[in-house]
């Protein structure tokens, strides 16, 4: 308004990404997928809105950072709460409601545009599921299950939208795949806070790039760098040369991100994670498989993974996966015991494997949380769902947090550890020297 030049992306196409209106038009102008959603202005259309899409929703309010105020809903009460208590829904303050897609594969993309020309810089899937905010969950470059066509999709869709919104410096956009449909979630035309990442993981400097590109210069000015050479051990390739180059993504060894959580400095939160950002800082693990690079990430953060003992299964219905009956035959392998709530050990011992059955907490006698306190427990994967589930599961939570006991509380991390501590049996973890 005072008339001040401002680089980069224009303020309206920042505007575009940001008003829930006009970019859903935009979406739908360019044929992309969402997951079925609405705009309420008011109370009672937020109520109207839940009643069509139906439960579980994601509510987004518009402008906001770091998902404050985000909220998965359950049900009409949590609405009615939500309504009442988080946010004012007003025509100059609509919220979003999202379908929940519940068991989806969450993606970020950092792209650099010209404002004609695009580069993708990184492609990261998250290890937790759509719907835990992307700065708490832990991530892999690259993508480290997602199929080359989902991927190809992918960059596609980016493309498409970095040129829509006339991108000019850094855009991030999340994605969410599930039964093999691409779904767009969020975009964001600026930097964010996984460029650090992608810099590092990609070894390329694109944050420096980005403010040439918003100071005028086209990314024609930048190189592409050659493909990776094959080696027997791609750590071997470092260091890769020159920053200012543009690289391939699609980077032969692995950099996975893991969030730092603050829990143990605020008593009585539960630990939990939703789309709500609550880390405080991050780590990087790097290797050449998926795998080592988790388990180094998880050292990062100060998550010891246990070598013995006793690990504690409490997963949900959705959570009966075939990973998860992978994960449990490779504890039994590595040779830990496993205890179980009733329902998962049921579900464990179908398939072949064996397992201590511990009572709830509110079941009485000797709970999961008695043999916590004690120290019968290295591990626990515990993943919950609807309300009284999880306020009955917190205290398993808190006392893991307190008494330093690694936990998980997704599926896809539980999985994602047991695959760790099964690599870390390939032999000690070393030291290089970046230097060369």
């Amino acid at each position: 308004d005072a008339g001040i030049p401002i680089l980069g992306t224009t303020p309206d196409a920042i505007d575009l990404a940001e008003d829930r209106e006009r970019f859903q038009q935009l979406v739908q102008k360019l044929g992309l997928k969402q997951p079925v959603n609405g705009i309420a202005h008011s109370d009672a259309e937020a109520f109207a809105i839940a009643q069509d899409i139906g439960f579980p929703l994601v509510i987004r309010p518009s402008y906001v950072l770091g998902g404050r105020a985000m909220e998965i809903v359950r049900d009409q009460a949590q609405l009615e709460r939500y309504i009442s208590d988080a946010v004012v829904v007003s025509g100059d303050s609509p919220v979003l409601l999202d379908s929940y897609l519940s068991g989806a594969v969450e993606v970020d993309v950092d792209c650099l545009s010209d404002g004609t020309a695009t580069h993708v810089a990184g492609i990261m899937q998250h290890i937790e599921e759509a719907g835990v905010h992307s700065g708490d969950s832990a991530c892999s470059l690259p993508p480290y299950s997602l199929s080359a066509a989902m991927i190809a999709e992918i960059r596609v869709q980016t493309e498409k939208l970095a040129k829509a919104l006339h991108v000019v410096g850094l855009m991030n956009i999340q994605f969410a795949v599930k039964n093999e449909e691409v779904y767009l979630i969020e975009v964001n035309p600026r930097a964010s806070r996984t460029v650090p990442f992608v810099a590092k993981a990609t070894d390329s400097a694109i944050a420096s790039i980005a403010a040439r590109l918003m100071a005028g210069e086209p990314l024609s000015n930048f190189p592409h760098r050659a493909p990776y050479p094959v080696t027997e051990n791609p750590m071997d390739v470092l260091p890769l040369g020159d920053a200012f180059t543009l690289a391939d993504p699609n980077t032969p060894w692995f950099s996975v991100k893991e969030a730092v959580l603050p829990f143990a400095r605020f008593p009585g939160v539960d630990t939990i994670l939703g789309p709500e950002m609550r880390s405080t800082g991050e780590v990087m693990g790097w290797d050449r498989s998926f795998p080592r690079a988790f388990l180094k990430a998880q050292m990062g953060a100060g998550t010891n993974l246990p070598h013995d003992g006793t690990v504690f299964i409490s997963i949900r219905d959705e959570d009966k996966t075939a990973d998860m009956v992978e994960a449990g035959k490779i504890l039994l392998s590595l040779g830990f015991n496993i205890v179980a709530t009733r329902g998962t050990a049921a579900w464990l011992t179908e398939h072949q494997i064996d397992c201590e059955i511990v009572n709830k907490v509110y079941e009485g006698g000797l709970t999961i949380v008695d043999r916590l306190k004690d120290g019968h427990i290295a591990l626990v994967f515990n993943t919950t769902e609807g309300s009284q589930a999880v306020e009955d599961s917190r205290d398993i939570r808190a006392v893991a947090l307190y008494d330093k006991i690694p936990y998980f509380t997704t599926a896809a991390a539980s999985h994602a550890a047991v695959l760790a501590m099964q690599a870390r049996e390939e032999g000690d973890i070393g030291v290089r020297s970046l230097q060369g």
